[in-house]
């Protein structure tokens, strides 16, 4: 009995002697780095056809397909995906029946397995110079199997077929692995879904299991308006289920039709919930993952000069698109953004020689030399791109590039260089030339004529990244999603680092920028230690800001949670670790400097490819039948259209891996992390007596020159805000704003401070805390920290130290200090709620004109104490206090000091005065209630 597969790549099919040979569509890889020539141009620029072809999962005349179900199990952002089909050969002839399935370019096929009659064959991966052996040597030379690269935004083909006798049984299981990318807020995941034809049992099934939760999760429906009721979605608080299960008469294009009417992409899009600005850190299998992605966070400025090909080859739906996309852009400007165009053909012109503001009178212009732009000539990029880079030099050179913005040079071509300097590795040398360690490049390449490859190598050598634009009506509008993912920088030199020893073969943890809506990811192995907590140190500039945040995660719990979900992907740190190392070495391949260097990294390539069996550019997978005899081959060749290592993502900074040994060829940075980022964000410790205002609200007054306490209660409403301390000769503010618990309690309603803000006027910084969050505002910008994560934040003199769920510390110009402590409650608590306590040491460095309910015994004033004898609660004493000239009667008390020990607090023994502390503070407690949190106290 005969069975064959077809290679179905568009290549040359020979037909010697009953059987079939191929021809693999790409040449062996080359290690000697360059340009590609001439040929391999047109080449490139000819292989535009598979769009036209039309698309089938399954392929066959009079062929019934008994099943087709789709499975995707997301753990954690990575998404294992199993694809099942069941077919029968129902013609009375022999004939081919083929499989193939459209997948993510990101993806790696993981296995194929095909079960023919009874006869397995199962895939492996192999090297694919042992994989292409072992084939040649297969006594059926007539099967084989391949990935192909189709012309589509997102994806690649599988296919695979087998000539079959009649009555035969074919199953096929294809399984693939991806990380889930976050782009504008949102993970998506899509599958193709084009049967076909009419399937009895059609079903998919993506299951989600997130940690840390599923904040939202939607679905978006391609399929046609008739399946939108049929796709399910349940959801819990950490898993969600998508199910879409059409009958027979559903799946139909209308009622009597037996052709389907399921042709298109499937797509779930989620987001997970995260702690305000904090880490995420998992640990799983002794492999750990870093998720980072900030919010709350002020853009920074940009200063952007767009490079715009204006040849002849750009003329009609290019120009057009591209000048649509432009002007949208142009729009989305902030005015504290500055810019300029630069177009070129074989001349190369500068709408502003400079950068210049984005005012609505030079977007007006700009849009207008946009659209007049008639485009001809050759192509001079080599010329453009300095000029650009040139442009941006002199504009920092001269002041006008704010220290925290971010400088970038967005380029859109479709073609190569033919004017001037058109050697592309010499391109490369220059523009790296002039580009600075501030700048970025990020390149778009439309159409299928340009040699994307060159630009995703010039972009990502040069702190950016590339996409290939596809030259049709939607040309515009991907142009402008790809405008959006780095429209808005939130920070600049991001590093994610572990304390020594506990972390090993650490993968890219240095980052250029952070954009808003994406998400930075860093994997590593875990060293056994005594201590069961992993803790991770983020550091990163923001505008005007600085800071390091503490990430912690235990070392056991995500495995033991896993293991009782049922459609988790145990296994997903491992192989999580493995994809980013394996896309982040075939990165550092394509700019690989010597041949030496490219030979080692393809050996690391390989060897985890094998270890964690990922078909790459430089696997295959080898299907064999379970005796060995027959054999099927998976290849991935060379694309032309993208040069040798396709389906890889470019960084968003330069690619700094952290090796367990380096080795010789890395270009480490001599710069190290400060010993304190080392170490974590670190907290100064307050004196053990200070003054307190806690609860409902407590003042505690500390007295250093008497050693004495004093103690009074501040009976206002809820909303009031109250001066803590006022100095209008240092321009420090400490305020607070009541709250009230949810209802009385024995006709009481207790108040309590849950909003403090310290507000430092020189530099119009204000430091807002409440029991959500810590807010940063400068006037300008406004960044938000959780109180899920420690962290040390740094802006124009003032240091906020946060100790996760605990406490803050403010410190002004290292001579004020301001700690915050934070007191939680069950949330379903009737009466209580949560609280902020305050406590301020004696020792701040106030002028002379402080005042404020706790400021102004920093000038402490002279206190008698007499006639103590026994009141009506023998544990409480009774005295005359003599103080500002005013003679009280106080009790003898105690209040709590909850720093160390929140649940029951220390003793504070003090003296109680009675009446809103009257005589004992200036005035009355109502000249201290202000109209809002950064007023100044007026005279008492």
């Amino acid at each position: 009995m005969r069975r064959s597969l077809l290679l179905l790549l568009g290549l040359l099919v020979l037909h010697h002697s009953g059987c079939f040979e191929f021809v693999i569509d790409g040449e062996w890889e080359d290690e000697e780095p360059g340009d590609y020539d001439h040929q391999d141009r047109h080449k490139r620029a000819t292989l535009t056809s598979e769009e036209e072809e039309d698309f089938q999962a399954i392929r066959g005349d009079d062929i019934t397909v008994k099943s087709y179900r789709v499975e995707s199990r997301i753990t954690s952002r990575f998404a294992h995906t199993t694809i099942r089909s069941s077919v029968i050969n129902s013609d009375s002839r022999a004939q081919s029946i083929g499989f193939s399935m459209q997948i993510p370019k990101r993806a790696f096929i993981s296995n194929f397995t095909m079960n023919v009659n009874g006869i397995t064959f199962v895939g492996s991966v192999k090297e694919k110079t042992v994989a292409r052996r072992l084939y040649a040597q297969a006594t059926a030379r007539n099967k084989a199997a391949g990935i192909v690269r189709t012309n589509s935004q997102d994806l690649e083909t599988f296919n695979t077929e087998v000539h079959v006798p009649p009555g035969s049984n074919i199953e096929f299981e294809l399984h693939y692995q991806e990380m889930m990318e976050r782009k504008l807020g949102l993970y998506e995941h899509f599958l193709y879904l084009e049967p076909g034809r009419l399937v009895p049992q059609f079903q998919v099934d993506v299951y989600i299991y997130e940690p840390k939760g599923i904040s939202k999760i939607e679905t978006t429906n391609t399929l046609g308006e008739q399946f939108t009721k049929l796709i399910k979605v349940t959801s819990t608080k950490d898993k969600a289920h998508v199910v879409f299960k059409p009958n027979l008469q559903q799946q139909r294009k209308c009622e009597n039709c037996t052709g389907s009417a399921i042709d298109g992409v499937f797509s779930v899009k989620y987001d997970v919930t995260r702690d305000l600005n904090a880490g995420e850190l998992q640990v799983s299998d002794l492999h750990f993952v870093h998720f980072f992605a900030p919010s709350n966070l002020s853009p920074l400025p940009k200063n952007i000069v767009f490079v715009i090909d204006v040849s002849g080859s750009m003329w009609g739906v290019k120009m057009k698109q591209t000048v649509e996309a432009m002007k949208a852009i142009l729009d989305d400007l902030n005015i504290e953004d500055r810019f300029s165009i630069i177009d070129f053909n074989h001349n190369v012109r500068c709408w502003s020689e400079d950068l210049v503001p984005a005012s609505s009178l030079q977007i007006t212009d700009a849009k207008r030399y946009i659209q007049n732009i008639k485009p001809n000539g050759g192509t001079n990029i080599n010329e453009a791109l300095i000029r650009a880079a040139q442009m941006l030099v002199r504009a920092s050179n001269q002041g006008f590039i704010d220290s925290s913005s971010v400088s970038m040079i967005i380029l859109v071509s479709d073609g190569d260089p033919t004017v001037g300097e058109i050697k592309l590795s010499k391109i490369q040398k220059n523009v790296k030339r002039v580009m600075t360690e501030e700048f970025s490049l990020f390149s778009l390449g439309i159409g299928f004529d340009v040699d994307y490859d060159f630009l995703e190598r010039i972009a990502m050598e040069n702190r950016g990244m590339a996409q290939r634009i596809y030259a049709n009506h939607d040309a515009a509008e991907q142009i402008r999603a790809f405008y959006s993912q780095v429209s808005s920088p939130l920070l600049k030199k991001v590093t994610i680092h572990f304390p020594e020893g506990t972390v090993t073969e650490v993968t890219q943890n240095y980052f250029d920028k952070y954009f808003s809506g994406s998400e930075l990811v860093v994997a590593g192995k875990v060293q056994l230690s005594e201590s069961n907590t992993l803790t991770s140190i983020t550091s990163a500039s923001a505008a005007s800001l600085q800071f390091s945040l503490q990430t912690d995660a235990d070392m056991t719990e995500l495995d033991m949670e896993l293991a009782k979900q049922q459609h988790s992907f145990t296994g997903f740190a491992k192989q999580m670790w493995a994809y980013l190392t394996v896309k982040q070495l075939i990165r550092e391949r394509s700019l690989a400097a010597t041949v030496g260097i490219k030979r080692r990294i393809t050996k690391q390539i390989t060897d985890l490819a094998l270890q964690h069996s990922f078909v790459t550019p430089l696997t295959a997978l080898l299907v064999e039948s379970e005796d060995g005899t027959e054999r099927l081959l998976a290849d991935s060749p060379r694309d032309p259209r993208q040069g040798c290592c396709t389906g890889g993502q470019a960084l968003s900074g330069p690619v700094k891996v952290v090796y367990t040994s380096p080795p010789s060829w890395i270009q480490l940075s001599t710069s190290t992390p400060s010993t304190q980022h080392q170490r974590g964000p670190e907290v100064e410790a307050l004196p053990p007596k200070v003054n307190i205002v806690d609860n409902d609200p407590h003042f505690i007054i500390h007295l250093p020159g008497s050693n004495m306490d004093i103690c009074f209660n501040i009976i206002s409403k809820p909303g009031h805000i109250l001066s803590l301390v006022s100095d209008t000769g240092t321009g420090v503010v400490v305020n607070g704003q009541l709250i009230s618990s949810k209802q009385p309690r024995k006709s009481k309603l207790s108040t309590y401070f849950g909003i403090i803000s310290v507000y430092y006027q020189p530099e119009g910084v204000s430091v807002t805390v409440s029991t959500d969050q810590i807010t940063m505002t400068d006037g300008r910008n406004s960044h938000s920290f959780t109180w899920g994560a420690t962290a040390e934040i740094t802006q124009d003199g003032v240091k906020i130290s946060i100790v996760k769920n605990s406490h803050v510390s403010v410190t002004i110009n290292n001579s004020i200090q301001v700690m915050v402590l934070l007191h939680r409650v069950w949330k379903k608590h009737p009466v209580n709620v949560d609280f902020l306590g305050i406590y301020i040491p004696n020792d701040n460095q106030y002028s002379p004109l402080v005042h404020g309910l706790i400021g102004q015994f920093s000038r402490e004033p002279e206190v008698s104490v007499y006639d103590i004898h026994e009141g009506p609660d023998p544990l409480k004493e009774e005295a005359t206090m003599e103080v500002k000239g005013n003679t009280l009667l106080v009790t003898r008390g105690w209040q709590k000091d909850y720093r160390d020990d929140k649940k029951r607090g220390s003793n504070i023994y003090c003296w109680f005065i009675h009446n809103s502390a009257k005589g004992f503070i200036d005035g009355h407690y109502t000249d201290y209630i202000l109209p809002d949190l950064n007023s100044f106290l007026q005279t008492v």
